[in-house]
């Protein structure tokens, strides 16, 4: 029979409300929350020095590329980010592997390589492209917790690569994955407006920052989201938008919901932590689709953030090497190095500088994407639930070194130099702690596979 741990002397955040009590672990699950619990005597017990425990990160969009592009991240280095960040539970997207995950033999062979080399739970995606409509029942059947396509375009000469979607595609895709019972993850992005502006840009050699940000406006992302709404209504697929950049598209998606549309979305730290002013500060580092944002869209995001208009924050960690950021900022490759600062970073701008409470934080980092894509006993600290915790100290504060970062490429983290003032310091999953400051990620991948 497998020890019991008892989790004591902090502040415990539930749904509902913070606890000040203990937590019994029995068999990876929390069998009790209370006060005083009753010891046996034989127990591992582990003191929270009044810190506040939380459930650990659900982090609904990584990227970890391998096989294919492990030099821009893989299984190893992206979870033990993860772990040293609090995320206990992540799901993996399926593009910039390769081969992306568009077939059942794809998503097997990246189980495969998954399944000794995680150190937090895991779940996979599969792909949506216009080649693989045919995939999608063999892809749920093996594992596919739910599907991604783009609307923005992807498009690269490298065989088996990611490829984005049509609007047949789209329509037709939802279609079938509203019969598997899925859902399917969106990147809002009109291509054609994007594309355009971008290559009259270049044409005109306005190659700055502002620039970039310019040639992918708000009205492309707006644009792309009404679309989805439309064909989301005719179809009754549910949906979810994925890295939402802007309050006008917050809106469109509130009122679709009033409307009785099954469609849920997400926003990254990185929009809330960063905007247009210091990417054309940090430049390549900070580049990522859509762009960050002008100050005054950035504070309308916010608002939308703290009225609980943005159903959860995942990280969109989608690393690569330092060369491919290297080039004009519309040569260089997009995407934020960022999983490992997601929930202290959060904590610091949502709790601790703007009052969000404590409890509503909880539902936006962990409970709600749990609940939307059925992961089981995930994101909540409750009796029966995996113990899947963390501690948050809110009085630490830190400064991010690209030494102390698990990345394979560290140092494409925009983070880097930022003081953040509170700070994760151990991370619990299902009852054994697997990182702490003291000692770092601990060398013993213990991560499962969720199937919903």
């Amino acid at each position: 029979m497998t020890k019991a741990t008892i989790v004591t002397n902090g502040k415990i955040v539930t749904r509902s409300s913070v606890i000040e009590g203990e937590i019994l672990i029995e068999d990876g699950k929390i069998s009790t929350i209370g006060l005083n619990i009753p010891r046996l005597g034989n127990e591992n017990v582990i003191d929270a020095n009044s810190q506040f425990i939380l459930p650990g990160m659900v982090d609904t969009h990584v990227h970890i590329n391998e096989p294919g592009r492990t030099d821009w991240e893989g299984f190893e280095t992206g979870t033990r980010a993860l772990a040293a960040g609090g995320t206990t539970t992540y799901i993996d997207m399926p593009l910039n592997a390769l081969p992306a995950t568009t077939s059942k033999e794809a998503l097997e062979l990246k189980m495969k390589i998954a399944s000794e080399k995680n150190y937090v739970d895991y779940a996979f995606y599969g792909a949506l492209t216009p080649d693989n409509l045919e995939n999608l029942e063999e892809l749920a059947d093996t594992g596919a917790i739910a599907f991604k396509c783009f609307l923005s375009t992807y498009e690269t000469e490298v065989p088996d690569d990611f490829k984005s979607i049509d609007d047949y595609t789209l329509l037709e895709g939802m279609k079938r994955i509203k019969a598997l019972g899925k859902i399917l993850l969106i990147h809002c992005e009109n291509a054609v407006i994007t594309d355009r502006l971008a290559e009259q840009k270049v044409k005109e050699g306005k190659l700055s920052t502002y620039d970039f940000v310019d040639s992918r406006p708000i009205l492309a992302e707006v644009e792309a989201v009404s679309r989805v709404i439309l064909f989301a209504k005719e179809t009754k697929c549910p949906v979810h938008i994925v890295h939402v950049s802007s309050a006008r598209a917050v809106e469109l998606i509130t009122k679709a919901k009033n409307e009785g549309v099954d469609i849920t979305l997400e926003s990254c730290p990185h929009y809330f932590a960063l905007n247009a002013d210091d990417l054309a500060r940090l430049g390549t580092t900070a580049k990522c689709q859509p762009p960050l944002r002008y100050p005054v869209e950035q504070k309308e995001l916010w608002e939308c953030f703290l009225t609980g208009k943005i159903d959860w924050i995942s990280s969109d960690h989608s690393p690569c090497t330092p060369g491919e950021k290297r080039g004009t900022i519309f040569e260089a490759m997009g995407g934020i190095t960022g999983c490992q600062n997601n929930l202290d970073l959060m904590f610091d701008l949502a709790v601790k500088k703007k009052g969000m409470s404590i409890v509503d934080f909880a539902e936006r980092m962990s409970t709600n994407a749990a609940r939307r894509f059925s992961l089981k006993n995930k994101g909540e600290i409750a009796v029966g639930y995996d113990a899947d915790l963390i501690f948050i100290d809110p009085n630490r504060s830190y400064t991010v070194r690209s030494e102390d970062l698990y990345y394979k490429n560290p140092t494409n983290s925009p983070y880097i130099g930022m003081k953040i003032e509170a700070r994760v310091t151990k991370t619990i999953l299902q009852g054994e702690v697997i990182f702490s400051l003291e000692d770092g990620v601990i060398d013993n991948p213990k991560g499962k596979q969720i199937i919903a």
